[in-house]
């Protein structure tokens, strides 16, 4: 079973009902009604050491900053703004106390930032490592939530910056190739201590513009694949019109890497993706001015099913490659899926 299987199973058992739940599972958060303009929203989010960060670079205070980063990150993908959260930890019994202690530092320092106060949780000995969940609750005006689920036909596809940096920056630590050059920064943050884009999702809410938003975590490909099913459509992807950040085209080659197949299919960007009529161009690029981003229209919403990657050839065609679900799985190189 790869990882949509094992979500579709567990979704298919969970047949209870419950007036006040708006929407369970399929979008970045489940939403539940607080009263009768707000909801809430509710999200959590698993770190797990070597699969999410390897301790051997990344550093305790960086890494507690980006648990709360790829948490508050959902609440921002559907237009709400972040308000507690709710922390399991789980270490080795011979933890270092200055390590977790610079861990927390970032953790609540990145609360702290989004707006969201801790208020509880659980601690627990791992004989497997460092692992840790955040459980984060916001809440939004019930009438401006987005979800994946409204994409249509003739919607322009965006992204709110540039693709592909997380894994580039990872492959850079990998190698041991962090201080290559100063140009690497942008790349090497992207994975240490990533950015939500919670003002601008909040923006988008409230604006009314938006018909569709997810935040990407598991690669463009995937992630697009899982809107447009949510919303019973495709799209097709421009390769020409990717925001690919000269420094990620240079690590690229230092590495022997493709660029492309970084942006499309590199998770961890936690920039957001979303979908709005064509019309909206001008006012969506405003809105993100002001939130210090420049987003990218790369693609449009089609009636038929499937995510296609378009290529120019030399004679002008268009070369079409369907990418969908080829970003991040946790489970494909086990299953070979």
């Amino acid at each position: 079973m790869n990882e949509r299987q094992i979500i579709d199973h567990i979704a298919a058992l969970t047949d209870q009902k419950d007036a006040r739940l708006i929407k369970g599972i399929g979008d970045d958060c489940a939403v539940v009604a607080k009263d009768g303009r707000l909801v809430w929203l509710l999200t959590m989010d698993t770190v797990i050491e070597g699969v999410h960060f390897d301790l051997a670079f990344h550093p305790p205070e960086q890494l507690g900053r980006k648990v709360v980063s790829v948490n508050v990150s959902d609440i921002g993908a559907m237009g709400g703004r972040p308000v507690f959260a709710l922390l399991s930890i789980g270490m080795p019994k011979t933890f270092d106390p200055a390590w977790f202690q610079a861990f927390a530092r970032g953790l609540t320092d990145g609360c702290r930032e989004y707006g969201c106060l801790l208020i509880g949780g659980d601690t627990v000995a791992s004989p497997q490592g460092f692992n840790c969940t955040l459980t984060v609750i916001g809440e939004a005006v019930a009438e401006r939530v987005i979800y994946r689920s409204g994409a249509r036909p003739g919607d322009t596809v965006w992204v709110s910056g540039p693709l592909g940096l997380a894994a580039a920056g990872l492959e850079l630590l990998r190698r041991q190739l962090d201080g290559a050059g100063d140009g690497f920064a942008p790349l090497l943050a992207r994975h240490l201590d990533p950015t939500a884009r919670v003002d601008l999702g909040r923006r988008l809410g409230e604006s009314g513009l938006v018909h569709a938003m997810m935040d990407l975590s598991d690669g463009l490909a995937t992630d697009l694949a899982h809107l447009c099913k949510q919303s019973g459509v495709g799209a097709r992807i421009a390769a020409w019109e990717l925001p690919l950040l000269p420094a990620l085209v240079e690590a690229a080659r230092l590495v022997g890497a493709d660029p492309e197949q970084w942006a499309i299919g590199g998770g961890e960007d936690y920039e957001l993706l979303f979908t709005a009529p064509a019309e909206a161009r001008d006012r969506l690029l405003e809105l993100g001015r002001q939130c210090g981003l420049a987003p990218t229209p790369v693609g449009t919403v089609v009636e038929r099913e499937g995510v296609v990657l378009l290529r120019r050839r030399a004679d002008g065609t268009c070369e079409e490659r369907g990418i969908a679900y080829q970003g991040f799985d946790h489970f494909r190189e086990r299953t070979g899926d």
